[in-house]
């Protein structure tokens, strides 16, 4: 298949499916980063919501917000295309020779076998960003390892320009700096420390990540603190890196397994440091895991970071005849993306059928109708609210609370559940003795909450069902409230 075809098809594909589906969860939270521009936020640093802030200032449609993160994963695909021919080219040797363009295209077509890769490049994410820069750093590093570049300013700061970058996207760009690093010393040994565009370079990435810390100062560090909390996770347990590998596995798909063969085959000393990229944050979030808290979209980066390495070994593999075992993984894996997009755009028919509500032993939850919906219900709060006279809506579970906030704007959303979170931030805790529009999901819902530890009387205005392909997987449900008591204790539905 030609390359152009390719990147063609990947781009239709997250083009039709980005507008065709609501936005998840995470997708809503970091547009209402963009709602309520700031220096940072309580979750994450703040370019995801920057690169969207235009646009929703615009009040852009969803299709045409999601053109970012498609953008970013075809530029994305366009560096790992280069980044392979480049390695390759670096280390061929004596092996067999590839024709150009082998490694870049296996290298595009591992990225785009990726099922979780898709998701980033429909919606806009912090892992969506980085996953770009983390690539981009790739090449420039690469750049730097060369005599002649090394003594130029504009490599340099383009390098600190991407890992200030990177780091107002998310966190855990701090791990592709030892990756940075060690390629420099590999490459230069220690006078690089010398060379005085390094610290230039420092000193532009620090700077531009100031604005985190500023945001931190002022708001007691509460975002170091939740990372830092959310990272460590609970009892510790093999069992749980276990699952972690798998499910990595199978997200990302076996092809992107080819590119360890970097770590075996006799590729140079400055080649192979390259793969830190990928060891380093993918070793300590499989560390992480085995608390219960590493998410399968965390090592995105790492995993881009091996896909360049992985088009090499496969052409070569390809090109060494075993071309039925990669032909056959090919096809599974296409089967599977198409699987998890396509249950994504039916609302999981023809696999979860017969459910509107949430994940227990009577009524099995639907994880794909998260994506369906939200509009409609956000615009019906707005209109009831208006009809009865209420300013605000509100909900019991933080997670519901992004859709209701992005749809139902301008009205603020209060978060019923005593847990600190970022639309305490926006809109704060809902005052004792006030009203609210009150929204239920079925996929998660919750008892109206009554008496001591809710409100003094709710009454319920209307129900809403989402359809998809001409079955019920969700309902809303919306109430009038009156005088809340201040001390929430939700209770899911179902459970006693």
């Amino acid at each position: 298949m030609n390359i152009r075809l390719l990147l063609v098809l990947a781009c239709t594909l997250h083009f039709v499916l980005g507008a065709s589906l609501g936005l998840s969860v995470d997708e809503a939270h970091y547009a209402l980063y963009a709602a309520h521009p700031d220096w940072s936020y309580f979750d994450h640093p703040p370019l995801v919501g920057w690169a969207q802030w235009p646009l929703v200032v615009l009040d852009a449609p969803t299709w045409v917000l999601r053109l970012v993160p498609e953008l970013l994963w075809l530029g994305t695909a366009l560096l790992v295309y280069g980044l392979a021919e480049r390695l390759n080219s670096v280390h061929s040797g004596k092996r067999t020779a590839l024709r150009t363009g082998q490694a870049g295209f296996w290298a595009v077509l591992t990225l785009a076998l990726a099922p979780l890769m898709h998701v980033l490049g429909i919606g806009l994410l912090p892992d969506t960003l980085l996953v770009f820069f983390t690539v981009f750093l790739m090449g420039l590093t690469l750049d730097l390892m060369e005599p002649q570049a090394v003594q130029r300013p504009v490599p340099w700061l383009l390098l600190g320009v991407a890992l200030g970058l990177a780091g107002l996207s998310k966190y855990t760009a701090i791990l592709a700096v030892p990756a940075v690093a060690v390629c420099l010393l590999v490459a230069h040994g220690w006078r690089v420390l010398g060379n005085r565009w390094l610290w230039l370079a420092l000193s532009v990435g620090v700077l531009l990540v100031m604005p985190v810390v500023y945001w931190n100062h002022a708001n007691h560090w509460i975002s170091f603190t939740y990372q830092a909390k959310h990272g460590a996770g609970g009892g510790w347990q093999v069992t749980h890196v276990l699952q972690f590998l798998v499910v990595q596995v199978l997200v990302y798909g076996p092809l992107m397994l080819w590119g360890l063969a970097g770590l075996r085959q006799g590729a140079t000393s400055p080649t192979r440091a390259m793969l830190l990229f990928f060891v380093v944050p993918f070793a300590l979030l499989a560390v992480l895991s085995g608390g219960g808290t590493s998410l399968p979209h965390w090592t995105a980066p790492a995993w881009a970071a091996l896909t360049p390495f992985a088009g090499i070994a496969l052409a070569r593999a390809w090109s060494q005849g075993r071309r039925w075992l990669i032909a056959s993984i090919v096809v599974v894996q296409s089967l599977l993306c198409a699987a998890a997009l396509g249950l994504m755009l039916t609302g999981g028919y023809p696999v979860v059928t017969n459910t509107t509500g949430q994940g227990n032993s009577t009524a099995p939850s639907n994880p794909f109708a998260d994506l369906h919906g939200w509009g409609e219900a956000g615009a019906r709060a707005r209109t009831l609210a208006a009809q009865q006279g209420l300013k605000s809506v509100a909900v019991q579970n933080w997670t519901l609370a992004s859709r209701l906030g992005w749809y139902a704007r301008p009205l603020p959303v209060h978060v019923l559940e005593d847990q600190f979170d970022q639309f305490d931030l926006w809109a704060g805790d809902l005052p004792a003795g006030g009203d609210t529009v009150l929204v239920d999901w079925s996929q998660l819902g919750y008892t109206v909450p009554l008496g001591a530890h809710g409100f003094a009387d709710c009454k319920l205005l209307d129900t809403h069902d989402v359809q998809r392909l001409g079955r019920v997987i969700s309902s809303f449900r919306f109430y009038a409230c009156h005088g809340w008591s201040g001390q929430p204790q939700p209770r899911l539905a179902g459970v006693l």
